[in-house]
């Protein structure tokens, strides 16, 4: 049986983990940097930057926020952890665009071949190796 505060001990930069919001969406983040108290990750489908409690997985946000729960650290396959990656660095390049220009090319925004085979590979992976929940 997992051990949730060890496996979200051993995140580390570059990992990508799961984690879902009350109202079940999914949230896949890359690590971007780790102290002893909080995980800091960017939600790759958005870049919306999040903070979790590096002990419990809850999203550190502000009280009337709605957080989310990493509930899966599951290691991916390359192939689909190279997609994520490559998949960030896309939105990273979208989001760093104005607004005009961002939305001058709507077919930029289309998924490949390849994010659409990942994204349903996680719609089962995660699930399949989910963390213990947190104690309340």
């Amino acid at each position: 049986m997992p051990d949730r505060e060890a496996d979200l001990a051993n995140l580390g930069v570059g990992d990508i983990f799961h984690a879902e919001c009350p109202n079940g969406a999914s949230v896949i983040c890359l690590v971007l940097s780790v102290t002893p108290t909080t995980i800091e990750a960017r939600r790759i489908t958005t870049q919306e930057s999040l903070s979790f409690d590096r002990q419990t997985g809850v999203e550190q946000a502000a009280p009337e926020q709605a957080v989310a729960i990493i509930d899966s650290v599951a290691p991916l396959p390359s192939e689909i952890y190279n997609v994520f990656l490559e998949l960030d660095r896309k939105y990273g390049a979208l989001m760093a665009m104005d607004e005009e220009s961002r939305f001058q090319d709507l077919e930029q925004f289309k998924l490949t071949d390849a994010e659409k085979k990942a994204l349903i590979f996680v719609a089962s992976h995660y699930p399949a190796d989910p963390l213990p929940p947190p104690v309340e």
